[in-house]
Parts: C-alpha cells; structure tokens; sequence
C-alpha cells in the first residue's frame, strides 16, 4: 500500500473517530461495525487490548456492532478444524466477560449464514488472480505454512473478509495498519460491484478503517504472537498459569530495565503488556524497575495482567456455567445474521437480474 493511501485511510479514520465521539447524530446513527476472530485457538491478552476492550467501548457508545466467528477461515491453511465446538465455545465466554451485549452485538458464526457465503461468489468476478496474491496476508499465511501448496480458499481469503463486511453493511471496521488493504481491497469491491451491476447505484458502501494504535506485541518466546504458536497470555488461564508463563518469557541480559523497542523488543514488548493493564506507560514502568533485571520485570508484568484480568476472569468461570446460554447467544445472533443477509443477497440477485 502506497504511503498515499496510507494518509487516506488516516484521514478518514480521524473522521470516523470524531463521529463516534461526537453526540448521538444521525451520522453516527447510521455506523455499523464489523470485526471478528478466526477461532483456530483461545483469545489471549493480544486480542484483550486490542480489540475486545474496543469492541465494548464502540458497542456502548451504541454503534450497532457484528461480531463474527470466521470458523470457516480456519481451513484456510490447515487440513483438519481441531477442538472446533469447544474454541467457539470459548470466544463467546471472553466476548461475555469482556463486557459485548448480546442484545447489542450480533455475535454468529460463519457457517451458519449461507447468504453470506454465497456473496462471494459474485465478489470473485471483480477481483483478479494478481490482486489476491498480492495481498499481505495472504503472503504472510502461505509463508507460515512452510511451503505447503496455497489452497484456494487461502488465496481468496481477502475476498471472503470483504463479503463479511458487506453482508452486512458494515461501515466501520477497527483494525491496525497492518490489515488496511483488507479494508482497501473490500471498498474496490464495492466500488466495482455498483459500478458494475448496479449502474452506478450504491448497493454497497465503501466501509472505512477505523485503525488502532494499539502496539504489536510479541509473543512470549520473543516471535510474533500467535495461538498457533501456544507463545501467548490465554484469557482462560488462571493467575498461577500466568505467572509460570511470563517467567518462560524471553528478555536480554541487560539488567538495568529501560523502555527501547527499536534496540530491546522483548523487554519493550513485556513493558507494553504491563502498560495495557496498568495503565502507565511503558517507560514509566521501565523507570520504577530500574536495575531490578528480568525478574523485577516479569514480577511486574504479572501483577499487571492478574490484576487487569481479575473481573473478566470472575465473568468468565460465571458466564462458564451455563453451555447452554452460550449457544443461545450463538443461535440468536446467527438468526440475525442471517436475516441480514438474505436481505442482502435479495438486493443484489436483483440488481444482477437474478432474482427469477
């Protein structure tokens, strides 16, 4: 992505911010926020500060929001689901505890909207075979395979994000700079599918990025955090697991602690963990550390996530208890989500003459 429509895409997030800041309008009335996890594995403390406490601040702010479980996506890179039922399970237990309304989220599952699945069809016609390799994640995913052939769900995979997003009209999407050209290829798509079926009519709204500065964190072994990876804070564990997991965490041999991403990633990113809790910023804690060493710092960091995880972690085990509303709220928000989305596939079967 050209730096240009990096400043673009900044721009109209700015915008975007101030509407949903702003006081209850008719622009603001008007937003509908699309965001979701691919449920290959537990939510942990990376999804916690960069998207769940969001989702609840946009949700109270009474932006209508959708909450999708891509199960689909899991098969992108892999041959087999795993433990599927029970990594759904889990996801709408941290959803619950972090503080998503079912009554004002849509929370459902991919699988279970086949209106939506079947947008991508005609989504497919106007992207092509060069746009999609291009795609930064899709790079990043066949990279991390190993050499494994890519499957064509992978290589569509920036196709299927763009059909979640219009199913349901979603005009906001929260994500970091590294996920914008999703949201770019979504508003070609768009823009392409009126200009082409449509005659020009908007059926389609280019959504906008509404992007996070949440930093990236590492994982504990000092590589990108990933569930795959079992390198990660889970939501589920309890304090003693976290604190046996942030002593396995990689740092230096410096002992003096001092806040310097560029020169000490994984003492940074320990110090960022314990700001996103805490509050205080990271060179604040680097500052009260001072020469304690690597273990003063884990000391720290654990206290910091124990302690800002204490009443989701309440939540959840309550919110545990009962499987049973648990996949009520699945089976609520996929009926809503389907309605949606057959409304949705109506409008564009007949702006495509399709509708026999």
């Amino acid at each position: 992505m050209s730096d240009e429509s990096f400043e673009a895409a900044l721009v109209r997030s700015h915008t975007l911010q101030a509407v949903i800041d702003g006081p209850d309008t008719p622009a603001r009335r008007k937003l509908r926020v699309l965001t979701g996890d691919r449920p290959t594995g537990p939510l942990h403390i990376g999804h916690y500060l960069a998207s769940l406490r969001n989702r609840v601040v946009l949700q109270d702010k009474g932006i209508d929001s959708f909450v999708i479980i891509a199960d689909y996506q899991v098969i992108t890179d892999r041959d087999a689901v795993g433990d599927l039922k029970r990594i759904v399970q889990e996801c709408v237990l941290d959803y619950l505890a972090a503080g998503i309304d079912p009554t004002r989220t849509t929370i459902f599952t991919h699988s279970a909207v086949p209106a939506l699945n079947q947008l991508v069809l005609p989504f497919l016609s106007l992207v092509t075979d060069a746009e999609l390799r291009r795609n930064p994640t899709v790079k990043d995913e066949l990279a991390a395979t190993g050499g494994r052939p890519m499957s064509g769900l992978l290589l569509t995979y920036p196709v299927h994000q763009a059909a979640d997003i219009l199913f349901c009209h979603g005009n906001v999407v929260p994500i970091g700079k590294d996920n914008l050209p999703h949201v770019e290829q979504t508003r070609a798509i768009a823009r392409r599918f009126n200009h082409r079926y449509a005659g020009g009519e908007t059926v389609f709204a280019e959504p906008d990025a509404l992007l996070t500065e949440s930093p990236l964190l590492l994982g504990l072994d000092g590589t990108k955090m990933s569930k795959s990876k079992g390198n990660t804070i889970t939501l589920g564990m309890s304090a003693d697991e976290t604190a046996a997991a942030v002593r396995k965490a990689r740092t230096d041999a410096e002992r003096t602690i001092t806040y310097e991403p560029g020169r000490r990633p994984h003492v940074a990113s320990l110090l960022e963990i314990a700001s996103g809790f805490a509050g205080r910023s990271p060179a604040e804690h680097a500052a009260e550390i001072g020469d304690g060493g690597a273990a003063a710092l884990k000391r720290v960091v654990t206290e910091a996530v124990n302690e800002g995880l204490a009443a989701h972690r309440s939540r959840r085990a309550e919110f545990a208890k009962d499987a049973a509303y648990l996949y009520q709220v699945l089976r609520d928000g996929n009926e809503r989500a389907r309605s949606v989305a057959d409304a949705t596939l109506a409008s564009v079967r007949a702006v495509m003459r399709m509708d026999y």
